[in-house]
């Protein structure tokens, strides 16, 4: 089996056939919890890193959510507003959803840095719209998200 098969000329990824190629894949890496983390985006219809974030030491569960939001920031400022952004992160799909990052994470001045970045992101979520849809990577039917980093 061809994959990506002949029909699907919108990627050169193989992706599931549910799976929309106009989109980009965020997903973040933690060494440890917390420890250094970083994020990334990836374009599904060229497998190109579309943006790259650390490392900071924070937790995954910010990384998630720090890269749906730049995901968000970055297509509104492109005017590309019909692209999806996946991820697999159920938990920070719906912090975005709220607009709240509702880390548990405890504010040091190690982790100050990385507080000025999610205030930054929630600031975004709660004074633009954007109508990108944000949809949950279901990794059990489609494989790993295409922006993994593969360290698990």
């Amino acid at each position: 089996m061809q994959n990506p098969p002949d029909w699907r000329n919108d990627t050169v990824l193989p992706l599931h056939n549910d799976v929309r190629a106009n989109a980009i894949a965020v997903d973040a890496a933690c060494s440890g919890n917390p420890g250094p983390m970083e994020y990334q985006g990836i374009d599904l219809r060229t497998g190109y890193r579309v943006f790259h974030f650390g490392p900071l030491h924070g937790t995954n569960n910010i990384g998630e959510f720090l890269a749906i939001v730049h995901a968000l920031a970055l297509m509104q400022q492109q005017g590309r507003h019909d692209v999806t952004i996946y991820s697999d992160s159920y938990n920070a799909i719906l912090w975005v959803s709220k607009c709240k990052c509702k880390t548990k994470l405890e504010r040091t001045p190690q982790t100050e840095p990385l507080f000025q970045i999610i205030e930054r992101a929630e600031r975004w979520l709660a004074t633009h719209s954007y109508y990108n849809p944000v949809v949950k990577w279901e990794t059990k039917k489609w494989g790993e998200v295409p922006a993994d980093f593969g360290r698990k």
